[in-house]
């Protein structure tokens, strides 16, 4: 279980609740999970981590693996010391075979209290196959540390651990306080949480079978910020950093971390975690990096520091990761702030302010999914989609309000909030409180969705997941006024995890709680249909209208000045493609099919341009057309060979729907960066001139051209091929 010997009697072990730390006098303790309660019944577990724990807080040399760009990239950091550039193996199975050695690069990290100096360093292996088990070694300071396993996973379908607020070092009463006794406190509160915080990662794992592909965390890594370091010494928070990497999980696993409000002000977190596609853009006002994505399987994961309040920034990086992967059927954000949760952070006009700032851009690019941390307590939200700002409320006033509405003399821990002000007030402060209470719950943004056995299918809005603590360092009560926009909350001062599983057309959650592990929510799932999912990167379709001459009704009843949504580009299926419409006229009305209006299509089944006519009927009258793209289907079975000198061969199967041809594109980079492309109308095609002994990555997709447009089809998967 550990990264030093101890008993795995806990590896399920019930975790309990301590409320011996009193935040605010006025209110109910937050509260916290005390491992040495948990493990009374349990045997001497904890007793063993503590003696192990006092040889671990010291060491800093722990590897962290993350997430690669892709599922075939895997990155690394660790820390040494000495002048010497350290190496990095990596190979099939326990004797390493084939190893690929990598030399790190190497920054200068955090000196400790005696001044020595650590660096950083960081490789990425690359090109790694699925569902292979690889051992990798690495030095510190000038010797190989013993191998450890990692294995790949399936692509096709998938499953990934979310989880929220470590906060290593939380549970400390003293944080925060520049005294020498902090200290003592600190080390204290670290072990007890890196031991639920263990507990937690073991649970999931087994609860995957061990299959996680990885973890994902949405912030708070650790508790120490700089600013509220003592002296403002950055390697105060170094002892937190190696109990959260002191699980063996992360030893096999790689964590996906957001930056957290906690994590910012420390370059401590760049030098710990190796982030794919790192961007500047979100990293103003933050030493902790900027925005990050990675694709795996047909996910698109995009990483937002949220730290950094440039919306701008963060929108110019949702829309530069989407155009990056224009294939990914899926589309989930992770930030750290719970815009969308329900716990005591999530009425701040902090938090709503960013929401209605950033969902804009969410719907535009039409994310799927957003993972949030912060609020330390577990909420689903509705589908949702166009919540906007309608009421003006300072922080202060909120603060001095809220204070009001949750003061209670009993201190003892609760769950829930109370909520004193009365909705009957006619004290003028608390009016307006509540006029910004009932204006944040976004009654208006609730999508009216069709839900069978808690799966919806092809939702026109955006599911929010708000993660509890998973490691118990703190919690937070769930706001006494639950909000309109939320579907299921959970807080009983319990560490929780989620499993999420993930295919082509599914995104399911469930999450657990650890003391006895069951659910503390039910399974939901999203569901895409094939048309769907092709669509998720498309832009709606084109409408124009066309008046009907003899039209001489009132504008609100002429068809031609009516709006049409929900027009979608598809991918050809074969039988005839319609659309699911919404239509109102000049008023705001919504119109109904067969009462106000009718349906017709034109070229609706084959590759290319469609047309959907709308005509009034009864009151309303004249037409409206809007056209939308019917594209190629995925090729597949692509096979791609080489058998003579700097030549390849690619073959793939027919796609049906009356295309043009078939675009082969190959590099010799991963990205595709520097590629060339081939066209052919044929099932088979030579690349020619290639580079003997070097390994080219191919992947195809068939295209229809009509007149000057050209519309293409998805790329198959990516195949790669040694040259003869």
């Amino acid at each position: 279980m550990w990264k030093k010997p101890v008993a795995l009697a806990l590896a399920a072990a019930m975790l309990a609740t301590s409320s011996g730390m009193t935040i605010n006098a006025a209110v109910p303790d937050d509260g916290y999970t005390d491992a040495t309660t948990t493990v009374e019944a349990y045997g001497s577990g904890y007793s063993d981590w503590e003696a192990d724990w006092d040889a671990l807080k010291d060491d800093w040399t722990q590897m962290t693996l993350t997430q690669g760009c892709e599922e075939t990239q895997l990155n690394f950091a660790w820390y040494s010391t000495g002048d010497d550039v350290p190496q990095l193996k990596i190979g099939v199975g326990k004797k390493m075979k084939n190893a690929q050695v990598y030399t790190a690069t190497q920054t200068d990290a955090t000196e400790d209290s005696d001044g020595v100096q650590y660096k950083s360093n960081k490789v990425t292996a690359t090109g790694l196959e699925a569902e292979t088990t690889y051992y990798y070694s690495y030095q510190v300071d000038g010797k190989w540390t013993t191998p450890e396993a990692y294995t790949t996973q399936s692509t096709d379908s998938f499953g990934f651990i979310f989880v929220g607020d470590p906060q290593i070092g939380s549970s400390n009463p003293l944080k925060g306080e520049d005294t020498e006794e902090f200290y003592d406190a600190q080390s204290e509160s670290v072990a007890n949480d890196t031991f639920n915080w263990n507990t937690t990662l073991t649970m999931a794992m087994e609860k995957t079978d061990g299959s996680a592909s990885f973890i994902l965390s949405a912030g708070d890594q650790i508790q120490t910020t700089l600013k509220k370091s003592p002296n403002n010494y950055a390697w105060v928070s170094e002892i937190e950093y190696a109990g959260y990497l002191s699980p063996d999980v992360l030893d096999n696993v790689p964590v996906a971390t957001t930056v957290g409000n906690h994590d910012s002000d420390n370059p401590n977190y760049t030098y710990h975690f190796n982030t794919p596609n790192s961007s500047d853009l979100g990293s103003s006002g933050s030493s902790a990096g900027g925005d990050y994505w990675f694709t795996y399987g047909d996910a698109l994961f995009i990483m937002l520091n949220t730290q950094s309040t440039n919306v701008t920034e963060h929108k110019q990086f949702i829309e530069e990761a989407v155009e990056a992967n224009p294939d990914c059927t899926w589309r989930i954000v992770t930030l750290h702030q719970d815009i969308y949760g329900s716990a005591e952070h999530s009425n701040e006009p902090e938090i709503t302010n960013l929401r209605y700032t950033l969902v804009p851009y969410f719907e535009e690019y039409d994310i799927d999914v957003v993972l949030m941390g912060h609020d330390h307590a577990y909420s689903r939200s509705q589908i949702l989609k166009g919540g906007t700002k309608t009421v003006e409320y300072s922080e202060d006033d909120y603060e001095d309000m809220f204070d009001v509405d949750i003061e209670s003399e009993d201190t003892t821990s609760v769950f829930v909030s109370n909520t004193n002000i009365s909705d009957d007030t006619t004290d003028p402060d608390e009016i307006a409180y509540l006029t910004y209470i009932g204006a944040v719950m976004d009654a208006d943004a609730v999508v009216d969705v069709d839900e069978e056995n808690n799966t919806v299918v092809d939702p026109d809005g955006i599911l929010y997941i708000t993660a509890n603590s998973s490691s118990g360092s703190k919690y937070y009560d769930l706001v006494g006024r639950q909000q309109t926009y939320i579907a299921a909350r959970w807080q009983e001062d319990v560490p929780t995890y989620s499993v999420i599983d993930m295919t082509e057309d599914t995104f399911t959650i469930n999450t657990y709680r650890t003391d006895t592990d069951d659910q503390i929510d039910e399974t939901y799932t999203i569901k895409k249909t094939s048309a769907s999912a092709d669509n998720n990167d498309e832009n709606s379709g084109s409408a124009s209208g066309s008046t009907d001459t003899t039209d001489t009704s009132s504008t609100a009843s002429k068809i031609s000045n009516a709006v049409i949504s929900g027009v979608k580009n598809k991918t050809y299926t074969g039988s005839e493609i319609t659309q699911t419409l919404t239509v109102k006229d000049a008023d705001g009305n919504t119109l109904k099919e067969g009462t106000n209006y009718k349906v017709s299509y034109a070229n609706n089944v084959k590759v290319g341009t469609a047309t959907v006519t709308i005509t009034g009927t009864g009151k309303y009258t004249g037409t409206k057309k809007a056209t939308f793209t019917i594209k190629p289907k995925k090729v597949t079975s692509v096979k791609v060979a080489s058998n003579v000198k700097k030549k390849a061969t690619v073959s793939y199967k027919k796609v049906k729907g009356g295309v043009t041809g078939y675009e082969i594109t190959y590099s010799l980079k991963k990205n595709f960066s520097n590629s060339k492309t081939k066209k052919t109308t044929k099932l088979t095609a030579t690349l020619k001139n290639l580079k003997s002994k070097k390994t080219y990555y191919v992947k195809i997709r068939a295209y229809k051209k009509t007149g000057s447009t050209v519309i293409y089809g998805k790329y198959s998967k990516v195949k790669k091929v040694t040259v003869k």
